[in-house]
């Protein structure tokens, strides 16, 4: 179970096992925090409503 503390890292399903560009996501209860796969150090943390409305603009191909 994902916590605040120590949350659950999901690679993306678009990224291959190649290596290359890959994004990791883990979301615990009250944050979504993303990063690059490659680097486990900095990422950068959002509400869960603002990446829902993220991920619905992306499954539309919207512009921000």
């Amino acid at each position: 179970m994902s916590t605040a503390d120590n949350p659950t890292w999901f690679k993306s399903s678009y990224s291959g096992s190649q290596g290359g560009d890959c994004v990791e996501v883990a979301t615990p209860p009250s944050a979504v925090h993303v990063r690059d796969s490659k680097n486990s150090g900095p990422n950068f943390t959002v509400t869960p409503g603002t990446w829902a409305a993220f991920l619905g603009l992306a499954r539309r191909g919207g512009h921000i």
